[in-house]
């Protein structure tokens, strides 16, 4: 990983902008920002050339939803541990993400809110956190998954405050919307610019309509933990699930680990949603990185990596991935059939739009900030700048 703060040029590259791939063009950055995108031959000499070899250079990739990696998690507020996911996250092509908490305790909440807070300052190297992003404690039991049902609680019960008293390094919120309460929580959120995400729910699509007309904007990963169609006397009743699939004003997110979801569920959700309002994320645990058969915690649970993906004991739910954002690409390209620059828009810039950082992060632009990242074919990476 290098930090972009050099006068550099990146030639001889395929370069993945927004909507095109360009070749036989530079990128020059300086003092940590992208300057330009230029024919090669008009780079200066006083910029130092990196000859990429025809690989893909790309936007560094961001991932909003991620709880750890190599044994750690983002409830740990411990430099060990973000030093370990950060780095790690890095190594693989992620320079922003989202320090994705699990329901525990208020106080242990709290704890790792101050510790986010004071790491977000403290330049530490590693991919960068943008902010946190909190699977609440206020979810449904009946779609709980492999949260702890210890730390479930309701919305109305007036806990609330004191976790949005964190309102600065809180980006996302996750609740269900059918919760008593959700509803008046999601307009706190909405007030404090904090994205209220639906998710672990068993809402009706009336609950999500409801939710929408108070400012949810975002549905936490697509099929896992949610509501569908179901029938009550003769009428069927549509969920959560079909709520995201069709309602325009609701971002998505996708684990697309080729486990949680087979293909065909991958497609539709491409199909329906598109890549400018589904976004891919790892939901990567501790387990992420660790060998089959390990085992690993997260809150006050334990898992462990079973064919490739976090399980419960007794298969009843998967824990998360153990899949990093950058090895879910090939993913998107050869299995669900995705065209490579929609891929990368989904783990770059449409991510960047959801947690409002597109305008410094994202995209190979002018002025934004130089996280940039050279991949072999199979989208290894090759080299890794951070910008500012």
């Amino acid at each position: 990983m290098n930090h972009a703060s050099d006068r550099l040029a990146l030639i001889n590259g395929r370069i993945v902008l927004p909507k095109t791939i360009v070749e036989g063009q530079a990128i020059l950055i300086e003092d940590g920002r992208i300057a330009a995108v230029t024919d090669q031959d008009t780079i200066g000499s006083d910029a130092h050339s990196i000859d990429v070899g025809g690989r893909w250079i790309t936007p560094g990739l961001i991932d909003i939803h991620t709880h750890g990696a190599l044994g750690h998690t983002f409830n740990e507020p411990a430099a060990t541990a973000f030093e370990t996911i950060c780095a790690e996250n890095a190594r693989h092509g992620v320079t922003s993400l989202c320090a994705t908490l699990a329901p525990a305790p208020l106080p242990d909440l709290m704890q790792c809110f101050e510790f986010i807070r004071a790491w977000r300052h403290s330049g530490k190297s590693g991919a960068h956190v943008l902010g946190t992003y909190l699977e609440s404690p206020y979810t449904s039991p009946a779609q709980k998954g492999a949260l702890d049902p210890r730390y479930l609680r309701s919305p109305d019960d007036g806990s609330a405050d004191e976790l949005l008293e964190y309102a600065d390094v809180l980006h996302i919120f996750m609740l269900a919307p059918e919760l008593p309460g959700a509803i008046e929580l999601v307009d706190k959120l909405n007030r404090l610019g904090i994205v209220p995400a639906a998710g672990h729910s068993s809402a009706h699509d009336t609950h999500v309509r409801a939710a929408l007309a108070h400012g949810l904007r975002h549905v936490t990963h697509i099929w896992s933990a949610m509501s569908s169609v179901v029938r009550e006397g003769p009428w069927r009743k549509p969920g959560l699930l079909e709520a995201a699939l069709v309602f325009d004003d609701l971002t998505v997110e996708m684990i697309a680990d080729n486990k949680h979801l087979p293909p065909t569920l991958m497609k539709l959700a491409y199909k329906c949603i598109g890549p400018d309002r589904l976004c891919v994320i790892s939901d990567a645990t501790s387990g992420a990185g660790l060998p089959e058969g390990s085992r690993f915690a997260m809150g006050g649970m334990e898992y462990e990596v079973g064919d490739g993906v976090g399980m419960m004991f007794d298969r009843s739910a998967f824990a998360g991935s153990t899949t990093l954002l950058n090895q879910m690409i090939p993913i998107l390209i050869d299995v669900v059939g995705i065209p490579l620059i929609e891929a990368i828009r989904m783990v770059t810039l449409t991510p960047a739009r959801i947690v409002g950082v597109d305008n410094h992060k994202g995209s190979l632009e002018i002025g934004k900030d130089a996280d940039i990242v050279i991949f072999n074919d199979d989208f290894t990476p090759w080299r890794v700048f951070m910008g500012n």
